[in-house]
């Protein structure tokens, strides 16, 4: 503590306001306990100011301008006119509202809202800077201080985010005109949502993966239609490249791509990821631009707080290792969302933060991940929940499988989109659903009726026995239990 300065107290400290810390904060504060929320910018954190809702915001947009441009099939015939600046503003207004909602919420629980930046001095002190120079500090003494400060866009070498051209997801969504051309360094989730919605408002892009295919990490049945329709979005792919370098032109960028085996020196990483493509990859390439924008991934944000005066240990990629309540290596200190360690969403650091606020409160909470969900919100959009098939395999599951196609789906044909499929992986003995895997329209929404089967434990007689309505896209779940117990209607049973 600085001689002369007062600590105030608290029950619990939170840092960083985003997704996981304001609810661990509300949730906390539901349990009357007295609460501090340190946020250094803005409430949301980066889902909802910079993240997730702005992203969803202008796929949602472009995705609108692009449909009622090439709807003639269906006799609709426009032209449509896109104006990114107010496009921007109609999504900054989204983020405003919610933002603002998050401040009230917080406010409502009783949580105590500071603004600044936290750093620990010791294991129940955290010192608060306000703002900049001038702004002043103070210290908060702590029974229990919830690390919740996130992650932020990795940098790579040549390629510095202050420099003009040279993008990360963040700055990609505040551009206020629309580029010519753009590549995108980075075929994982982020770079393809985002390719699809600069491909949308017509610029012509670019993407380089250093691996050998779209959105790695996923199963290839899935990627293939993300990739099938980028393609006919006019996207351009290189696999097996690696970003080297850019430099001015007289009319833009050239970014200059090595391959990735020789960039990365042969290491494990590109070798294993060697595909047909990327071993042709032999000569340097090099891509003209109006700008590049790297989506090479996130790091947690764990440099910033002096955790080392706390004594909370990190791992060797700057994550805080925890247990299933949240803990870290301290036992009053927990950590959540991005900070805590893969995977990176959103909605689990949510339920991470719900849970150290009740551990702290003494109640019986932990943490399950088997049901945790995931989403891409590419065209078409990737639910995944609970095992794949081969995992469940690998785990020693006989598996029952079933799929049922969007192009059977009377629904998903009167949408226009009928690319994907739903696939449910079920125990073939017990018939519990272990896993389910959906790429197509509505995904991201399909995925949680089949999450909430698993967390309850439900069979596929469950969900093939539910009745759902018709016509709609929830019918391809039912239809995909009923194929994996062999009694399907709309599909052959193989």
């Amino acid at each position: 503590m600085v001689v002369g300065d007062i600590a105030t107290g608290t029950d619990v400290l939170v840092i960083g306001a985003g997704p996981a810390g304001y609810v661990a904060a509300i949730r906390a504060g539901q349990l009357d306990l007295d609460v501090t929320l340190v946020e250094k910018e803005a409430y949301g954190g980066t889902c909802l100011n910079h993240g997730c809702i702005p992203s969803k915001a202008l796929i949602t947009a472009s995705g609108l301008a692009h449909e009622a441009g090439n709807a003639e099939e269906m006799g609709i015939h426009a032209d449509p006119a896109v104006d990114l600046s107010q496009m921007v503003n109609w999504k900054d207004g989204v983020v405003d509202q919610l933002t603002s909602g998050v401040e009230k919420l917080c406010k409502a629980n009783g949580v105590n809202l500071l603004e600044g930046t936290a750093r620990f001095a010791d294991e129940n002190t955290a010192r608060i800077s306000h703002g900049g120079e001038g702004q002043g500090s103070e210290s908060v003494e702590f029974e229990h201080a919830i690390v919740a400060t996130g992650s932020s866009p990795i940098e790579i070498p040549n390629f510095a985010y202050e420099d003009e051209p040279v993008l990360n997801s963040r700055q990609a969504l505040a551009l206020d005109s629309v580029p010519d051309s753009l590549v995108v360094v980075g075929a994982g989730y982020i770079g393809m949502e985002l390719a699809g919605v600069f491909a949308k408002l017509g610029t012509d892009v670019t993407v380089i993966e250093m691996l050998e295919d779209v959105l790695p990490g996923y199963e290839a049945d899935l990627a293939r239609p993300v990739k099938k329709h980028a393609k006919e979005l006019g996207i351009e792919f290189h696999f097996g490249y690696s970003a080297s370098e850019w430099h001015e032109e007289d009319d833009g960028i050239r970014v200059v791509a090595e391959p990735a085996a020789a960039a990365d020196g042969g290491s494990e990483a590109s070798g294993d990821a060697a595909s047909t493509e990327a071993e042709l990859a032999e000569e340097p390439l090099e891509l003209d631009a109006e700008k590049v924008l790297v989506a090479v991934g996130r790091a947690p944000v764990s440099d910033t707080l002096d955790l080392e005066s706390a004594g909370v240990e990190t791992d060797e990629r700057g994550f805080i290792p925890t247990d299933d309540r949240a803990r870290t290596n301290v036992e009053h200190i927990f950590a959540i969302g991005d900070v805590a360690g893969e995977p990176m969403l959103a909605h689990k650091g949510s339920m991470e933060g719900q849970v150290a606020a009740e551990v702290i409160a003494g109640e019986p909470s932990a943490i399950d991940y088997q049901a945790m969900p995931a989403a891409v919100f590419t065209e078409p959009e990737i639910g995944t929940v609970g095992l794949t098939q081969s995992e469940a395999e690998e785990m020693g599951f006989e598996t029952a499988v079933g799929k049922f196609p969007f192009q059977a789906s009377g629904r998903a044909l009167t949408t226009g989109h009928s690319d994907g499929f739903v696939k449910i992986v079920a125990d073939a003995d017990a018939g519990f659903i272990l896993g389910a895997q959906i790429v197509g329209p509505e995904a991201s929404e399909l995925i949680a009726e089949l999450g909430l089967a698993i967390e309850l434990g439900a069979t596929l007689e469950d969900v093939a026995a539910t009745i759902h309505a018709h016509p709609t896209l929830a019918e391809s779940v039912m239809e995909a239990a009923e194929n994996a117990l062999g009694h399907a209607i709309h599909t052959l049973n193989r």
